[in-house]
């Protein structure tokens, strides 16, 4: 077993639940996962369609499961890859604080600040009715941006850490849309993973 992470954030959203673990993975490890993954990863830049017209994501993504499912969002449909043993390790790891058995991961390697995630809410049908979605963030440090999708007075900042876990559920995604937005200063790389239950 782990030692017990002692740092733990409850995010203060309404109609959410929201937990940050700023040091879920040390800087180590973090650095360790993160080259493994850049190197090792199918990584795939996509296109998605706006307004009737196709543009490249800017992001590169990746979809991995234990499980054939699909996962379909903004038009898209990814076909998974086998887990890797890196991922069935940070897997296993964020399943021991979670108490939950995830399926499927979904990877985004934001290659400088012009990469970014638009606002959105993870909501798609395969994922069930309240979501658990575990989120791992490694290397360059980005904003994640939260507001409510009805309370446009409610808005809320978090900076997500090298090794980082930050755990959505409830009836977060719901009630809320997030993001990564884009940044002009010059920036390293990040690869973000979530882990998702699509059954």
């Amino acid at each position: 077993m782990h030692e017990p992470i002692l740092n733990k954030v409850i995010l203060p959203l309404e109609d959410a639940k929201v937990v940050y673990f700023p040091e879920f993975l040390s800087v180590i490890e973090a650095n360790s996962f993160f080259e493994l993954l850049k190197s090792n990863i199918a990584w795939q830049q996509e296109e998605v369609k706006v307004f009737g017209k196709l543009y490249p994501q800017p992001r590169l993504t990746a979809l991995y499961a234990n499980n054939n499912r699909k996962y379909s969002y903004s038009g898209l449909t990814l076909e998974p890859k086998p887990f890797t043993p890196s991922l069935i390790k940070l897997k296993q790891r964020i399943e021991e604080i979670s108490n939950a058995n995830f399926t499927s991961c979904l990877l985004n390697l934001y290659r400088n600040g012009k990469d970014s995630n638009g606002w959105h809410a993870d909501d798609e049908k395969e994922l069930g009715r309240n979501p658990i979605i575990a989120s791992v963030s490694l290397g360059q440090e980005r904003i994640f941006h939260f507001k409510h999708k009805t309370k446009k007075e409610l808005k809320y900042k978090l900076l997500l850490e090298n090794g980082s876990l930050l755990l959505m559920e409830g009836e977060t995604q719901h009630n809320w849309y997030h993001q990564i937005p884009k940044t002009r200063k010059i920036i390293n790389e990040r690869i973000n993973l979530t882990f998702r239950i699509i059954p």
